[in-house]
């Protein structure tokens, strides 16, 4: 009797193990697309159990196994084995997950396959315990064993569920970044903001220079009398090289001027024009007269000394009046620009100045010249720059160095290409060219009535619809398709704003250009680049000592 009863238990065991193969197929399937689907676990998760449909391990009830019948401990030697065999493929399922998640090193699998070894041991091991009433001891102590896997197999797979949510830590990382974006959003715009009020901003050294340089004009007027300068015909000489400098800045353009004369072979033949606002006539005019400059010509004019620069004539001069306008610029300028940084540099009054559209009149400025140069405020010339007027033109009216390589710099990152009228008539892969340095031949010019193209697409401009304000866009109209490529090595730009230049680059360059916001005379300067621009500073004049400017 006893022997066909160990019969019986042991073929309900090997088909017990048939069974649980089959399940754990199935578990395993369902398991995995669970888990692949999952977003995060908590609280209202369903647990692995539940998940894979397996019975949860509980003892059939609250007896010691000392206690127990042989049907009650023949019963819970089954359910503890079936425990056995859903757990290890628990085990099974979170081992393949971790080589998965590339966690092949970790602790953790290492403890899923020891336990899942044990488990088939045990498992072995069940098959040949007789649960009759004379042999109970073996069984006892396999139940006890086996129950204490089962708990810290248990204890290990929840463990384990922080590991391998890696949904929950996706997302966690997502509102991490998402949040140190967002700081670093805000800090950016602050300090576009704030580096935008310091390019804006007149030093108070430069400040300082201007007003002793206008003291000095009050307290000598002999010395500084205009009729000196009147009517000399070197302004007016067409054989020349003559040269455009439009600015407010004594100390700038006094560096401009410096370099371009201490680099000429022959400075006698160079002049320089320079145009400023009323305000700083005076100090402009001082500046000049401090020294001989090598023989090189300096004419100081103010810009309204040109009387056909009136708002009948001069689109910008009327736009100024523009209540809209007047808004975009000075109304509530801190909210405006943290909110829309992208547009910053553009809600600068001084793209609609008219200094700094002065340079769509030089042929009317200067009627009696064929070419001239026009070089920015924020240059330094390093080389002799005669070579410009000798460039064949090929009929074309304005010199410059392009700027475009790959996609970048092109018409379309300056031209608002949704317009229909700028669709129909411009190229957007166009080459776009620098400001800054540019050679004009000004017979060209009148030929082409550069000027009257410029107005005609000035006055369409008045609502910013065709481009974003500045003096770039409206000049690669003007002078589209009517542009001489120069050699690159005339006009090296970035130095206002990139640090990594070549330096190559840079020493063989006949103009560098401190364009963007680092401007060499402000505490902003890339250091690297300001011993160019220092060189040319007149640090040994009293005005420049009085002031506190160091070399």
């Amino acid at each position: 009797m006893a022997r066909s009863r160990r019969r019986v238990a042991l073929s309900f065991i090997f088909s017990f193990k048939g069974l649980a193969a089959t399940i754990a197929v199935v578990g395993c399937f369902f398991f995995t697309c669970s888990f692949l689907l999952s977003v995060h676990v908590d609280s209202s998760t369903p647990t692995d159990h539940e998940v894979l449909g397996l019975k949860r391990y509980e003892p059939s009830d609250g007896r010691h196994p000392l206690s127990l019948t042989p049907n009650a401990l023949e019963a819970q030697l089954k359910d503890t084995v079936r425990s056995m065999v859903d757990y290890q493929r628990l085990l099974l399922i979170h081992g393949s997950i971790a080589r998965k998640l590339k966690l092949e090193s970790t602790k953790l699998v290492t403890s899923f396959a020891e336990f899942s070894m044990n488990f088939t041991d045990l498992i072995e091991k069940a098959s040949h315990y007789d649960v009759s009433d004379s042999n109970t001891t073996l069984a006892h102590r396999f139940l006890k064993q086996a129950r204490e896997k089962v708990k810290s197999a248990k204890q290990l797979i929840s463990k384990s569920k922080g590991s391998f949510d890696s949904q929950l830590k996706i997302q966690k990382l997502k509102d991490t970044i998402f949040g140190l974006e967002e700081q670093m959003t805000k800090m950016k715009n602050k300090g576009e903001f704030a580096k935008s009020i310091a390019t804006k901003a007149i030093p108070r050294n430069l400040h300082c220079l201007a007003l002793r340089l206008m003291q000095e004009r009050i307290e000598n007027p002999i010395r500084y009398n205009n009729k000196q300068t009147k009517s000399r015909k070197e302004f007016e000489d067409p054989n020349l090289y003559h040269y455009a400098i439009f600015s407010d800045n004594v100390l700038a353009a006094s560096v401009v001027v410096n370099s371009v004369v201490q680099n000429a072979r022959e400075p006698w033949k160079h002049v320089l024009h320079i145009v400023t606002e009323r305000t700083t006539l005076a100090a402009m005019k001082v500046m000049f007269k401090l020294k001989d400059h090598n023989g090189a010509h300096i004419e100081v004019k103010a810009v309204e000394d040109y009387k056909f620069l009136n708002s009948s004539y001069v689109p910008v001069l009327r736009q100024q009046e523009s209540a809209e306008l007047q808004g975009y610029y000075y109304g509530n300028g801190l909210e405006n620009s943290t909110s829309d940084p992208s547009n910053l540099k553009f809600r600068n009054p001084k793209y609609l100045s008219i200094m700094n559209h002065l340079r769509f009149y030089l042929p009317e400025m200067y009627p009696k010249l064929h070419k001239i140069l026009f070089l920015d405020d924020d240059v330094v010339v390093q080389k002799d720059l005669t070579g410009l007027w000798e460039v064949d033109m090929d009929g074309k009216v304005n010199g410059a160095v392009e700027t475009c390589f790959g996609s970048f710099h092109r018409y379309d990152k300056y031209l608002k290409f949704d317009h229909p009228l700028i669709k129909e008539t411009f190229d957007p892969k166009a080459c776009a060219w620098a400001y800054g340095m540019n050679i004009f031949d000004l017979d060209a010019w009148r030929r082409d009535n550069c000027t009257e193209k410029y107005h005609y697409w000035q006055e369409l401009n008045g609502n910013r619809t065709l481009w974003r304000l500045g003096t770039l866009p409206p000049g690669l109209i003007t002078f589209y398709s009517t542009t001489k490529p120069l050699d690159k090595s005339w006009h090296v730009l970035g130095l206002g704003y990139n640090p990594r230049l070549s330096e190559e680059k840079i020493q063989n360059a006949a103009v560098v250009h401190y364009n963007g916001d680092s401007k060499p005379w402000l505490a902003t300067a890339i250091p690297r680049y300001q011993p160019l621009w220092t060189k040319y500073v007149d640090y040994d004049l009293e005005f420049f000592r009085a002031c506190n400017f160091a070399p």
